[in-house]
């Protein structure tokens, strides 16, 4: 897969490997990682991001993409230990938004499904990334937030507009004013996560703990699985028809002044003409399953 090497911090996170990119079965997986920071994003990894899914994108063998974090976190948000560097004043941080924002814009405006594997700290700039992606899939452990009032940041337009348009105004406002932390069971109620993996109970090993049968310790449901379950199923369905679904809906979810209604009735257009309709037809009036080509 080619990365583009024009910017010098991107191209330092992907021969350092801040950032991995793992394909198998059609699903890439992308992971954040720096486990030991709890995968903060640095600046480099901000504006890698970019390069990394317009790899992707052309790719045709990648119909859907997962994003993780290495070891116990998804992400604690940005690595604010790099900020008297990279965010030092107000020019920084307007260029540190820039990045943040190409960053996220380049996930949520991505023609193939994303779906975020959520577990231990989701923070901040974390919370961004997972709400940039269609899909949020969380163990029963993730931990969620948005510090930015602890830290005199206002977090940015795009990050805010997809939180009010995933848990509405006043849920947005306890999260944003209050800066509180907030738990699985509170993020599935209120919207800002769409699964929650089930625990599982396991049965202690030990002679006494069979012959009294006890059980173990309740050990988290693993949320890649189920995330791997998910995108599996998505696979096998034409690609046109999501790229096409998923432009009208990111559009219609940021307004009707955000909708390109040219660019819709072109890929319209693009699908009625495609391989992969009439493969859809063909298969359909021949009860066996299609085999989809993107095109």
């Amino acid at each position: 897969m080619f990365i583009s090497t024009a910017d010098a911090a991107a191209a330092d996170v992907m021969t350092s490997e801040l950032i991995k990119v793992w394909i198998a079965d059609q699903i890439a997986v992308v992971t954040l990682n720096r486990p030991k920071s709890r995968n903060a994003m640095t600046l480099g990894m901000w504006r890698a991001f970019s390069s990394i899914l317009s790899a992707l994108e052309r790719n045709p063998d990648v119909r859907v993409v997962i994003l993780a974090g290495a070891g116990d976190d998804f992400s604690a948000g940005a690595d604010i230990a790099e900020f008297e560097k990279v965010r030092a004043n107000k020019e920084q941080a307007g260029l540190y938004e820039i990045a943040v924002d190409a960053c996220c814009d380049a996930i949520f405006n991505f023609s193939k499904p994303t779906i975020a594997v959520l577990r231990g700290y989701c923070l901040g700039g974390g919370a961004h990334l997972a709400m940039s992606c269609d899909f949020r899939y969380a163990e029963s452990k993730a931990i969620f937030g948005i510090p930015a009032a602890r830290l005199s940041i206002i977090y940015g337009v795009r990050g805010t507009r997809k939180l009010l348009s995933l848990v509405g105004l006043t849920e947005a406002k306890k999260i944003m004013f209050g800066s509180q932390r907030f738990d699985t069971k509170k993020a599935l109620e209120i919207g800002f996560i769409d699964h929650v993996s089930s625990d599982v109970q396991k049965c202690s090993d030990s002679l006494i703990g069979r012959l009294l049968g006890t059980r173990g310790p309740v050990v988290p449901g693993d949320p890649m699985v189920d995330a791997r379950d998910f995108a599996k199923v998505m696979t096998e369905n034409a690609p046109l028809s999501m790229a096409g679904a998923k432009n009208q809906l990111n559009g219609m979810s940021r307004g009707t002044g955000a909708l390109d209604l040219q660019e819709i009735e072109v890929l319209i257009a693009q699908a009625a003409d495609s391989h992969d309709y009439r493969e859809g037809r063909e298969a359909f009036a021949a009860k066996r399953t299609p085999n989809f080509l993107g095109c």
